[in-house]
């Protein structure tokens, strides 16, 4: 399987095309991997956004949620979506978002990639600075 990878600092996820954009734009489930204390990965489907230009992807979620208190105090992180043959994974750190200006703009984000969100009023932001990509796309 092709792989491209860029390891270290934040990443210039526009750089890498056209190809690559278009398909984190298209309507795709994604899985987000944390970690728990005791080591073992923590695997869940989200839906999630990405913002090219600024190399952060965004997950909503409930603030009670297990992703989100393993997140709570800064991890590292993977989300990947698959499409056929077509696959693309982020990693990157992780940071929860409580501030409601950054809930409002996740949840416009979500919005124009998915559909509205149901209401939620613990909801809040994982935020994961991509520091580096795999993938076919």
């Amino acid at each position: 399987m092709h792989e491209k990878r860029t390891e270290g600092a934040k990443v210039d996820l526009a750089a890498r095309g056209a190809e690559f954009a278009a398909f984190w734009r298209e309507r795709h489930l994604c899985t987000l991997t944390t970690v728990r204390p005791d080591g073992t990965p923590h695997v869940v489907p989200v839906g999630a956004t990405l913002d090219l230009e600024a190399g952060i992807a965004r997950v909503i979620t409930s603030g009670r949620s297990h992703k989100a208190r393993l997140v709570a105090g800064g991890a590292l992180v993977a989300l990947c979506q698959v499409d056929g043959r077509r696959w693309s994974t982020l990693e990157g750190t992780a940071v929860l978002r409580t501030e409601p200006d950054q809930i409002a703009d996740a949840e416009a984000r979500y919005t124009a990639r998915y559909k509205p969100p149901r209401p939620n009023p613990d909801r809040v932001v994982i935020e994961i600075t991509i520091t580096n990509t795999l993938g076919n796309v």
